[in-house]
């Protein structure tokens, strides 16, 4: 999958001279297409919802245009459901998918009535000493322990996974919650992370709607809903196959066909929680080259670190770097991109093949608009960027500002210091 700049050298020059590097930049035009093939991938389920990961990418501006297709929010904190229900949200538009949760947090879900997803059995009894008495809604998390396998191999360990009831605890689980007043259910589980691959939400499909027949004929539960949860990934390496959504919707299709229609249980709704893949693509992190340095290595510092995107420091992540108009010079120099924070992993990339790289060259550090502004922290003081979004007609608009040092040491407000510090703002 070829890797495209979202915009030019001049136009990245254009910007800076209003919005300094670094800078997120997000393009409305591919979120709004993506959203819209989604929407249109799971068509044949009437109940179909997206709910988007708010903790992939959490701006109210671009969560409005993902709920211009009908999606809704998946929270996992506090003020993750807080940003949902001032953006309007509430109810069944909210699922919370929590884990080792706060009395607080599921009593303000409950309160502006999301969708309680269990992370545990357990928390069935916390939950209702809490509220009093259970939701007429509920879901379960499952974890079937294990590893799971496709085709290609295993694809991630949910035996070694802190989330989810096994598979004994679901069923235990729905006969608890049944005598205890609950009269719709959900299943959800989340079994691989960031997959590549067609075959993942059918083959956790198919792993769901078995357990649903099974729940609802030995508990009596009546199944409402089945949440496929994210796990569907993008290709952060330009030589790997994005999914096909459309594929994919049409092998959950028939596997619900093959499953929960011939069981009566065709009117159950299909859910999503996805994140990386509603977002992931359509963000870019725009940095310039401020320092060279010739040691042991080559090395070319840029103004953005691992506060803008921590993943390749994390995990050492590959994300695609583009030098803005330098697109077609051949790549013939190896450089480790660094930058500033006191951290040897601070780099972007390593060892990685690049045209030549000048001071003043703006760099573009492609699929960063999942897990990479909102991973973002204040490590050696430094501040987050400002977002930006890079509207259907061109222009540019400014979604969330720049931190400033105010906003850095606003929590010391309470000490004396406090006063002096105001002074240098």
């Amino acid at each position: 999958m070829s890797k495209v700049p979202f915009i030019t050298k001049e136009e990245a020059q254009e910007i800076a001279k209003t919005y300094p590097t670094p800078f997120h930049l997000y393009d409305e035009r591919g979120i709004r297409a993506n959203a819209k093939a989604v929407k249109e991938a799971f068509a044949w389920n009437p109940g179909f919802k997206e709910y988007f990961a708010v903790k992939a990418t959490p701006n109210p501006c671009l969560i409005q245009i993902l709920r211009d297709y009908g999606c809704g929010c998946d929270c996992s904190s506090m003020t993750e459901l807080m940003l949902s229900k001032a953006m309007g949200m509430e109810g069944a538009d909210i699922m919370f998918s929590s884990n080792e949760t706060p009395e607080e947090e599921y009593a303000y879900a409950a309160k502006i009535g999301a969708i309680i997803n269990l992370d545990d059995i357990t928390h069935i009894e916390f939950v209702e000493n809490i509220l009093g008495k259970l939701p007429e809604t509920m879901s379960c998390r499952y974890n079937p322990g294990g590893v799971f396998k496709m085709s290609n191999g295993i694809m991630d360990n949910p035996g070694d996974s802190k989330y989810g009831f096994t598979t004994e605890q679901m069923f235990d689980g729905y006969r608890i919650l049944k005598e205890k007043g609950v009269k719709n259910f959900g299943i959800h589980a989340f079994l691989a992370s960031n997959t590549v691959t067609n075959e993942y939400y059918p083959m956790l499909a198919k792993q769901l709607f078995e357990l649903a027949v099974r729940l609802e004929k030995e508990t009596g539960a009546d199944i409402k809903f089945i949440n496929l949860s994210g796990g569907v990934g993008i290709p952060y390496q330009p030589d790997q196959e994005p999914n096909d959504i459309k594929a994919i919707g049409e092998g959950v299709r028939k596997v619900f066909e093959e499953v929960l229609v011939p069981a009566g249980m065709g009117d159950i709704a299909i859910y999503t929680e996805m994140g990386r893949f509603m977002m992931g693509p359509y963000g870019q992190l725009v940095t310039k080259a401020i320092h060279e340095k010739h040691i042991h290595k080559e090395y070319i510092g840029v103004d953005a670190c691992a506060v803008n995107l921590m993943r390749p420091a994390m995990y050492g992540a590959y994300h695609h770097i583009t030098v803005l108009g330098k697109e077609n010079a051949p790549c013939d120099h190896q450089y480790d991109i660094a930058g500033s924070l006191c951290e040897n992993n601070d780099k972007f990339a390593v060892d990685r093949m690049l045209p030549q790289i000048d001071k003043g060259d703006y760099l573009v550090i492609h699929d960063t608009g999942a897990h990479g502004y909102a991973m973002g922290y204040n490590y050696n003081g430094k501040l987050k960027s400002v977002e930006l979004l890079l509207k259907e007609d061109g222009s540019v608009e400014m979604i969330r500002r720049a931190e400033t040092p105010k906003d850095y040491f606003a929590t010391f407000d309470c000490l004396p210091i406090y006063q002096n510090l105001e002074k240098e703002f």
